[in-house]
């Protein structure tokens, strides 16, 4: 089957996008590896959503999932190996077949920046995490550090002090980029103890998490701060692999205009993949609704 349009991702960006195209008729492939929603599926609360004053990010997720499908959106899980960009015809070849387009909206979104410290890798699923939300019912009355200063780490924190005796919050500035009526918050729990000008150093364990070392940058002060956890949010890296070689990027987003349009005539992309000043729920759907309006007028102008 040649679709109308091909998705790579499906988090908020894809979904909506699927959702668009849906309603203008258009038939619309989503390839996602892992599950819908993307970020927004383990992020704990969102409350910065127009007209939904608090929501669990799964809760949404399974909303903008189900919403898709309402419009006709296939959704496929796979892994995409390679891709066709040029040519009428694009594309996806994955582990679950070869998919064929007329268009194509690239919303592979982001995957979490590392630290790069000595312990990061080798404790990774063994009191390093990513993801509060996923892994915090782990650390239960227990004692954990939380690296980073935006949003997330901040959300990350208010999310783990609910469940942990004791959350560090570590951040290497002497403020918070976070926005202030998310870091406000944390004056409301006493067990979140902030560490502020601060550089995590190395994890310490063996078989398990058992220690964080970390210096303060004014005074060069170090020392070990036993924990059992360690949760690491640090910003994001775009998952451009498949697209850089053949589409201009920036940092490794991709750049588009201000229709989503990337530099070859019929691809897009839309949410934190591409080159845009802000990365949140609501900028990712305008991105795929504006996406998946720009594809239905290629595929009418160009008649395909």
């Amino acid at each position: 089957m040649l679709y109308d349009i091909l998705i790579a991702g499906g988090g908020v960006a894809g979904l909506t996008a699927a959702m668009y195209a849906g309603r203008a008729g258009l038939t619309a492939l989503v390839v996602e590896r892992l599950f819908p929603g993307g970020q927004a599926a383990v992020t704990y609360e969102i409350e910065n959503y127009p007209g939904l004053q608090a929501m669990s990010g799964p809760e949404l997720a399974v909303a903008f999932e189900q919403h898709a499908r309402k419009f006709g959106a296939v959704i496929t899980n796979a892994e995409i190996n390679s891709v066709e960009l040029e040519g009428k015809v694009k594309l996806f070849k994955t582990s679950a077949g070869d998919f064929e387009g007329k268009t194509v909206i690239i919303t592979t979104g982001a995957r979490p920046r590392l630290l790069e410290i000595k312990g990061e890798q080798e404790l990774t699923g063994h009191g390093v995490s990513y993801c509060a939300t996923c892994d915090g019912a782990f650390y239960k009355g227990k004692i954990v550090a939380v690296i980073g200063g935006g949003n997330t780490a901040v959300e990350d924190a208010l999310f783990l002090a609910r469940m942990c005796d004791t959350v560090h919050l570590i951040h290497r500035r002497d403020r918070f980029r976070a926005d202030k009526s998310l870091s406000d918050k944390l004056a409301d729990f006493d067990n979140i103890k902030l560490m502020m000008n601060s550089i995590p150093e190395y994890i310490q364990g063996q078989e398990h998490v058992t220690g964080l070392a970390v210096q303060n940058k004014n005074t060069a002060e170090k020392h070990v701060i036993d924990v059992d956890g360690v949760f690491i949010a640090v910003g994001t890296v775009p998952n451009s692999s498949l697209f850089s070689d053949c589409l201009a990027t920036e940092d490794g987003y991709i750049v588009t205009d201000k229709h989503m349009a990337a530099s070859i005539p019929g691809i897009f992309a839309a949410g934190d993949i591409r080159n845009t000043p802000l990365r949140q729920v609501i900028t990712a759907a305008a991105d795929g609704a504006v996406a998946a309006y720009s594809a239905s007028r290629y595929v009418l102008e160009t008649g395909n």
